[in-house]
């Protein structure tokens, strides 16, 4: 007989782990199918977390490895952007992951490690998975009311034609980062600070890289949209690397490590619910363009997918409609719009100076631009309405 669950995620990040755990613990039966042998174990990601991320997801503060206060914004020219802002906080992924993956488990999920998702089908108003116990080298087989695809990036959701967007491979990005373990600490104002810096790759794609603090090491990486060859990005990224310890941690020694992976960046996917079956997190393109963050997306996406499932347990097509409407409703015009705006400053490297400059001498212009729609006030919108008109009158003549 074929084993049976109310709801089966696929992928034990943000999305899905935070997805399991809301679910479960109403009652409903969650298997969770996580390809890697640890949760988290090869995600490479900044983990930047927005101010007040541990408490809205009810997490443990001991996650968060440095607070900061402190947002660095790099222009092309080299220039440094100060704004004060939240604090944020980082973290690295084999924590977040872990945990949120630990609080699904107690709160009564199934976590399976070493199941890698190969493909699904209807069977009447349920949807048949088939994953491969990578472990024992099983092919296996589990009918679920409803389904959560949150696998990241690496989603290949093309063979779905509900799911196929034309535009996903354009949106992806080449990651490379660096975890450099000092063995002593860095300059003071490096473990407040999260930096971004935007500058041309030598074919002209603009290339965003990043420095966050961490308990124990600096992470320090960058991403460019599309293919880019191995030894031309490690170069890249060991050039910037250099730079930046040379004005944080001078002279210091330091063991390294290497990581990569696919990212992304590019719009959001145009649908990711119906027919009982959903897609979150990345995988749904819950990205911002302009600094590669997608975390806070997730895990709301995730919140989003096991409230609808609960209300309409017993009618997986109305919840996975339900979810696509309210997944668009809450990040697809903010992320569309920060997809043209990297694609807008990236035309003309100038436009980053003239914003950044504009962030730092309006801080609550950047609060604004980073904040929710709904958290605005009619003041708020006015205000920012006007320093938007101000910098597209700068930007057109720069």
């Amino acid at each position: 007989m074929i084993e049976s669950t109310d709801l089966l995620i696929v992928g034990c990040g943000p999305a899905g782990g935070v997805a399991a755990r809301e679910a479960a613990s109403r009652g409903l039966r969650v298997v969770v199918l996580e390809k890697d042998a640890v949760v988290g174990s090869k995600r490479v990601c900044a983990a930047g977390l927005r101010p007040g991320f541990c408490g809205e997801f009810d997490l443990p503060e001991s996650l968060v490895h440095c607070n900061t206060p402190r947002l660095a914004l790099f222009d092309p020219f080299g220039e440094e952007h100060a704004v004060r802002f939240g604090p944020g906080h980082t973290s690295t992924r084999e924590e977040l992951d872990g945990t949120i993956a630990a609080r699904a488990a107690e709160a009564g999920a199934e976590i399976r490690t070493n199941a890698l998702f190969r493909e699904l089908s209807s069977e009447g108003d349920r949807t048949l998975v088939e994953y491969a116990d990578t472990e024992r080298g099983e092919r296996r087989r589990i009918l679920a009311r409803h389904v959560f695809l949150a696998q990241g990036s690496t989603a290949k959701l093309e063979r779905l034609p509900h799911f196929a967007f034309s535009g996903w491979s354009s949106g992806l990005m080449t990651t490379l980062q660096q975890r450099w373990y000092l063995a002593q600490p860095a300059a003071p104002i490096a473990y407040e600070t999260l930096e971004l810096h935007y500058y041309p790759a030598r074919d002209g794609r603009t290339v965003v890289a990043w420095m966050f603090p961490k308990r124990d090491h600096l992470a320090i990486g960058l991403g460019i949209t599309g293919k880019v060859p191995g030894a031309e990005l490690r170069e890249e990224l060991d050039t910037f690397a250099a730079r930046t310890i040379r004005r944080l941690a001078p002279g210091i020694e330091a063991r390294v490590k290497l990581e990569g992976h696919l990212l992304y960046g590019g719009m959001p996917r145009p649908n990711v619910g119906g027919g009982g079956v959903s897609v979150g997190g990345t995988a749904a393109g819950l990205v911002d363009a302009t600094n590669g963050e997608g975390i806070y997306e997730a895990a709301t996406s995730g919140r989003m997918l096991a409230d609808l499932v609960w209300r309409y347990r017993d009618d997986a097509t109305r919840a996975s409609v339900a979810y696509a409407r309210a997944l668009h409703d809450r990040f697809y015009a903010r992320l569309a719009r920060r997809v043209k705006l990297i694609d807008f400053l990236s035309r003309r490297p100038k436009r980053f100076r003239l914003l950044f400059e504009q962030f730092a001498a309006a801080p609550r212009f950047a609060e604004l631009v980073a904040n929710e729609r709904f958290d605005r006030t009619w003041a708020d919108r006015v205000f920012l309405y006007a320093q938007a008109a101000r910098f597209g009158a700068r930007s057109l003549l720069a």
